[in-house]
């Protein structure tokens, strides 16, 4: 397996405050409790606190949940070593189409990594999918990309009349199950029988997006033993009441908090990820079926139609946990009030937006886990390296868009004997203006300026010359715009990194059974930030 490993300042589109985090933590440390490394994970193992009848309550619901999804033997032991003290490692990802995009796998299998890393150095732990089935945005996960033979195909389920509902309870229904035999039918065209199965054995009409993704995946890592998490389960909101309670008891303080910290981001030269309100709180109201965001009004609190006194409100949440849900800035504050967490694996925007919810972490609950970034993916096969070779080509460049890619095709493609007589043209016009240029600058100084424009000049019309030729060589041939069509489907999909748009299912029936395994190996601690370019068959 050929691979080349990228820092993430070499993307495209990373966050300002992401990038220092990973490379310059003294500017930001304000902002965060631990610096990226798995030092200050063993440092934080040491002094976590964490009751153990929550530890308990929290390993008994997990291990109802994850006997429904149909876990295997592995999540059982890792449950059993959870239960009996394990810390946990933790990643999530909405519970999109198929598995949603590839990055949600790789956020999973660094998380498996690191944990199997800290056991193997003494501190038992395990690793922990937090599937965020509370999230409301349906177009979010009702739609997937796949690469299929140079090109993108695109499964989407209806939206409905779902708008504002927690995703993780809205049923596929019989578009759901047809979708997923007709792409389970090109997993099995290529080779990926075995990942045919899982797809149609997880995604029948009465499955939710929660359900069946939590299917795929426990299916998908039943050998690596990943523990799944799903926040809708009621006996988890009676668990997580004190700390719904806490934050709408110490609103005004948070939100007071909040504010600052936007205004503290913005002094250090940073965006706040997630806007923050006068009248917000950190819960929405799940009441009526839809997430509904509460707002403080006037000695009032409100969601949609309704309203409460603050202490009436406090006491709902005793009462009625399972209809609150925190909001992006308390999430992961509920999830580690939750687990044992010693270590969360994020991309690039929520290991921004955690710099915004450190206070609330300090506020509510007294202790956070190290933040770790995910390892990332650009997939390249056999087809696209040859093409990258062939036109001499670099993935950076596929990045910069299509009309530079573009450019550079029609220019490679020139015949070699034309090509070689543009590259000799161009040589000795250069040589020629150079040795023009001496004399006439020595006759007037005032005109070197004018030599150097003449010469860019006549660059500049060679190289489009030889772009028309190669223009005109391909329509001759007629197969630059099929390449271009493979390259930028595969490694710029919709302008856009590939593990963002595309799911990972197809890449993985073409590798094989080794193609997970040999992902997870480049997720480890000593490569903490980078973004692979790996060639696979």
């Amino acid at each position: 397996m050929d691979c080349r490993a990228l820092a993430f300042r070499q993307l495209p589109h990373q966050p300002a405050l992401f990038l220092a985090y990973l490379e310059k933590f003294e500017k930001v440390k304000n902002f965060y409790a631990h610096p990226p490394t798995i030092e200050a994970v063993s440092k934080t193992t040491h002094k976590l606190d964490y009751p153990e009848e929550r530890r308990a309550e929290v390993a008994a619901i997990l291990r109802k949940q994850n006997a429904e999804l149909g876990a295997g033997a592995e999540t059982d032991s890792n449950l059993g070593r959870l239960a009996n003290g394990a810390v946990a490692v933790v990643s999530g990802q909405q519970v999109g189409l198929f598995g949603g995009p590839a990055y949600a796998v790789y956020k999973a299998l660094t998380a498996i990594q690191i944990a199997e890393e800290l056991t193997r150095g003494g501190i038992e732990a395990v690793p922990v999918f937090w599937m965020a089935t509370e999230d409301h945005d349906l177009e979010e996960v009702r739609h997937t990309s796949w690469f299929d033979e140079g090109k993108l195909i695109r499964f989407e389920l209806p939206d409905g009349n779902e708008a504002d509902k927690p995703v993780g309870r809205i049923p596929l229904g019989a578009e759901g199950e047809r979708l997923a035999r007709e792409a389970a039918a090109l997993l099995e065209k290529d080779g990926g029988e075995l990942l045919a199965q899982y797809l149609v054995e997880s995604y029948r009409a009465d499955e939710t997006y929660g359900s069946a993704f939590g299917k795929l995946f426990a299916r998908w890592f039943a050998e690596q033993g990943l523990i799944l998490l799903d926040p809708l389960d009621t006996g988890l909101h009676k668990v997580a009441a004190p700390m719904y309670q806490h934050a709408l008891a110490e609103r005004d303080a948070l939100t007071e908090k909040l504010m600052r910290r936007v205004k503290e981001l913005e002094r250090a030269g940073f965006d706040a990820q997630v806007k923050v309100a006068s009248k917000g709180t950190l819960l929405f109201y799940m009441g009526d079926g839809s997430r509904q965001a509460i707002l403080a009004g006037n000695e009032k609190f409100v969601a949609g139609e309704k309203s409460w006194g603050r202490e009436e409100l406090v006491h709902l949440t005793h009462q009625e946990p399972e209809n609150f849900s925190p909001n992006a800035l308390l999430r992961p504050v509920v999830q580690d009030y939750l687990l044992p967490s010693v270590a969360f694996i994020g991309g690039p925007a929520e290991l921004s937006y955690i710099a915004q919810s450190q206070v609330v972490y300090e506020h509510l609950l007294g202790r956070m886990p190290v933040m770790l970034p995910r390892a990332g993916f650009t997939l390249v096969d056999a087809k696209a390296n040859k093409l990258l070779d062939k036109y001499d080509l670099t993935i950076e460049e596929v990045w910069a868009g299509s009309q530079e890619l573009r450019r550079k095709m029609e220019g490679a493609s020139v015949p070699k004997s034309l090509s070689k007589d543009f590259d000799k043209s161009q040589k000795q016009i250069a040589k020629m203006l150079e040795k023009l240029g001496k004399p006439i600058e020595k006759l007037d100084s005032t005109l070197a300026g004018t030599v150097e424009r003449t010469k860019k000049g006549i660059e500049f019309h060679l190289e489009q010359l030889r772009q028309k030729a190669g223009r005109a060589q391909d329509q001759k041939l007629g197969i630059i715009g099929s390449h271009e069509q493979h390259l930028e489907s595969l490694l710029n999909p919709h302008k856009g990194l590939q593990e963002r748009e595309l799911c990972l299912l197809p890449f993985l029936a073409r590798w094989g059974a080794s193609g997970l395994s040999e992902l997870q190996k480049l997720c480890t601690s000593k490569k903490l930030g980078h973004h692979f370019i790996v060639s696979f068959p």
